[in-house]
């Protein structure tokens, strides 16, 4: 049995169970549910987070189609204070058994990959497919790496970030437009 972590929400399908014509899956967490997703993404606050999806069967597996919109506070990378994003993101996500793609190349044959084709599906072991993890993989990957606050930059902190003549690469650079490196 593998360790697996403990979802942050319920948002587990069963494939067996899943009627021919699909289903829907909406998931809108509770001041609790958003408070964990807060801590695991080392955010501020989330003030929302909502989920509509829809899951259809594919293959012997299903696709998860949807959108995810989530409110969230993290600090500005400039001056620490709290910087509000609103996230509208589109969930379109395919998941199928391990036997039916991943085939073992025979020895010596080529393999073709395509870079701009759209993800490669997820892999499944078992007869159930817990969205939870897609969600929070969505709401990672939309979130701004470095939010700022409007018109904050490091001189409003009174920091001058020009070029320096007495740093430790000020000779170097002497040197480099000289033409002498």
């Amino acid at each position: 049995m593998k360790d697996q972590p403990e979802p942050l929400f319920d948002a587990i399908v069963r494939i067996d169970k899943l009627p021919t014509a699909g289903r829907s899956v909406s998931v809108d967490a509770d001041e609790a549910t958003r408070a964990r997703i807060a801590e695991e993404m080392k955010l501020i606050a989330v003030d929302r987070f909502v989920a509509e999806l829809t899951v259809a069967p594919l293959r012997g597996g299903l696709r998860a189609q949807g959108r995810l919109k989530a409110r969230i506070v993290q600090p500005s990378v400039v001056s620490f204070e709290p910087v509000t994003q609103n996230i509208d993101e589109e969930v379109d996500r395919v998941f199928l058994p391990v036997g039916q793609t991943a085939h073992a190349p025979a020895p010596g044959t080529e393999i073709f990959i395509d870079l701009e084709d759209d993800d490669f599906p997820d892999h499944i072991d078992g007869p159930e497919v817990d969205l939870s993890a897609l969600l929070i993989e969505t709401l990672a990957l939309a979130i701004d790496p470095y939010p700022r606050r409007e018109g904050e930059d490091l001189s409003t902190l009174g920091v001058d970030a020009t070029e320096d003549d007495s740093g430790p690469f000020a000779a170097l650079r002497q040197l480099k437009d000289k033409g002498e490196t």
